[in-house]
């Protein structure tokens, strides 16, 4: 799963691009770029990618991605047989933070907005959001650029001002990845991302970045400011977390499915990290 930064150079004749996508499964790229992405889900399900986090996602869902953010929509697998006739499609808005000019955002009036697009650094997942929306992202195709134009402030400032919503990628991810000497540890992000439920050792991602174990652990966690097995299981007890929400799955299932390999361990690392034991997190949550 290499990482790919997309040159959406076309941008420089728009201040923003929208695309409806509708494949027999979404591209299987981890990549980035300068731009904010506002993703819609019209239709199929998978796993959603963005920095070190790893969540389902499903039709309408609405996501927005942060400026050079990494992230992926990886369909389930059914979405690549030969003989499937499912489909992939969904909306994506790009544009960049300061596409009406660089002080536009920065007024009074705009801080909202403003501080929305600082939100989106982490990536926002936005729940509950109604039809409404969505159709008024569609309603864009429909208009001329002026009406286009502010056709998007106005979704702006809808999606700044929804209360219900929630921070995707840790701001631990968002500052290492951003910092120029971490640039080595990209490689090591994609490697876990990939295999994070099989099993990974400190050798296996020190030998990634052509260090001695002891000389990465230590530049992971001065990074990271936690060190590599504990972010493993920080990667691995989240995605537990959503898959146990899906209410589809037992948590011996979600124990092996999350890349543990004993449930005494799977629910001595869950205690650790969410101050509960799943059956407690399930009832909580659930009920």
């Amino acid at each position: 799963m290499k990482l790919h930064l997309l040159d959406r150079s076309s941008l420089e004749n728009n201040s923003f691009t929208i695309k409806k996508n509708n494949h027999p499964y979404f591209l299987k790229v981890w990549h980035y770029h300068p731009e904010l992405e506002l993703v819609i889900i019209l239709k199929s399900t998978g796993t959603r990618f963005i920095g070190d986090d790893i969540d389902k996602f499903q039709e309408g869902d609405v996501v927005l991605v942060g400026k050079n953010l990494p992230h992926m929509l990886l369909n389930d697998d059914e979405y690549f047989n030969a003989s499937s006739n499912l489909r992939a499609e969904a909306i994506a808005v790009h544009f960049k933070k300061e596409f009406l000019g660089f002080d536009f955002f920065n007024t009074p009036e705009m801080k909202h907005i403003s501080d929305l697009f600082e939100r989106a650094n982490q990536g926002i997942k936005f729940n509950a959001i109604g039809t409404d929306i969505i159709e008024d992202i569609e309603q864009i195709f429909t208009l001329n650029d002026f009406d286009r134009t502010m056709k998007l402030i106005n979704i702006l400032n809808v999606l700044a001002k929804h209360k219900d919503y929630h921070l995707l990628s840790s701001i631990g991810f968002v500052n290492s990845f951003g910092k120029s000497e971490s640039k080595d540890l990209d490689k090591i992000y994609e490697y876990i991302f990939k295999n994070f439920t099989k099993e990974i050792t400190l050798k296996d991602v020190a030998d990634i970045a052509k260090m001695n174990p002891s000389s990465f652990s230590r530049l992971f966690k001065r990074i990271n400011r936690k060190t590599f097995k504990r972010y493993l299981n920080e990667i691995r007890i989240g995605y537990a977390c959503k898959l146990l929400m899906e209410k589809k799955y037992n948590i011996s299932y979600v124990c092996y499915e999350s890349g543990f390999n004993n449930i005494s361990n799977f629910n001595r690392q869950f205690k650790i990290i969410t101050k509960m034991p799943p059956s407690q997190y399930i009832s909580k949550h659930l009920n």
